[in-house]
């Protein structure tokens, strides 16, 4: 589904990353690892098109998306839970997902009755403004907002950072039903064992490349070298 070979970015004269190679298939989920500032977030706004890549090449669905704007690869299919969840903090939570809603007439957009029925506690809240919400709630809110643009790729970054840990296992619990559904997932994490329990293989990110790629049953098997490598 999504093939990215050679990938290069930065800002400025700065760069970010050297070459970066991953894929994703259909309805798998993946992670991406690595400690801060090693290039993890500069990859995710390579892939959606928020940072302008300086080479190589990113193909979704047998088509060539790199250089599009975000909106353009939105509309092919992948969804995006960004860092720090940048939800409409003015705006209520119904308010939040109508404005990145899907275009009427595409097949299995989800609408907010099928959010509700997924986020019992968006529904509770849906005339509340999004910045009055808890931080478990506002990142509810930031991947129910993703899914409103009915993506075929949700990515995630820093999925359940900061979060109260019951919090956290509703959010895996809730990317494994999207996962048993049908939509890939790219996830960006530091919580190995629940990334072993979800995603089906994993790539690490050191100073821009990938340094090391594998299976869940690779990283259980090398786990102490990763771990070492991601800073837990």
């Amino acid at each position: 589904m999504l093939v990215v070979k050679g990938l290069e970015a930065g800002y400025g004269r700065a760069q970010v990353l050297y070459g970066i190679d991953l894929e994703i298939g259909r309805g798998e989920a993946v992670t991406l690892m690595g400690r801060n500032g090693m290039g993890k977030t500069t990859t995710i706004r390579a892939l959606m098109g928020l940072t302008p890549p300086r080479g190589g090449s990113v193909h979704f669905r047998d088509d060539r998306i790199d250089g599009f704007p975000p909106h353009r690869i939105a509309r092919r299919g992948i969804g995006l839970v960004p860092e720090g969840r940048q939800i409409f903090a003015k705006l209520s939570v119904e308010e939040n997902l109508i404005a990145t809603a899907a275009q009427a007439g595409r097949q299995n957009r989800w609408s907010l009755d099928q959010i509700f029925d997924q986020f019992p506690q968006l529904a509770e809240r849906r005339r509340q403004s999004g910045g009055t919400l808890s931080g478990g709630e506002q990142q509810m809110l930031a991947i129910a907002r993703a899914l409103m643009t009915n993506p075929l790729l949700l990515i995630l970054d820093e999925a359940t950072e900061g979060l109260a840990p019951r919090i956290r296992d509703e959010i895996w619990q809730t990317l494994a039903k999207l996962k048993a559904e049908g939509i890939a997932l790219l996830i960006v994490d530091r919580n190995i064992d629940a990334l072993l329990k979800l995603a089906d293989r994993h790539y690490l990110v050191t100073k821009g490349k990938v340094t090391w790629s594998g299976t869940s049953r690779d990283l259980a098997a090398s786990r102490a070298v990763v771990e070492t490598q991601i800073g837990v």
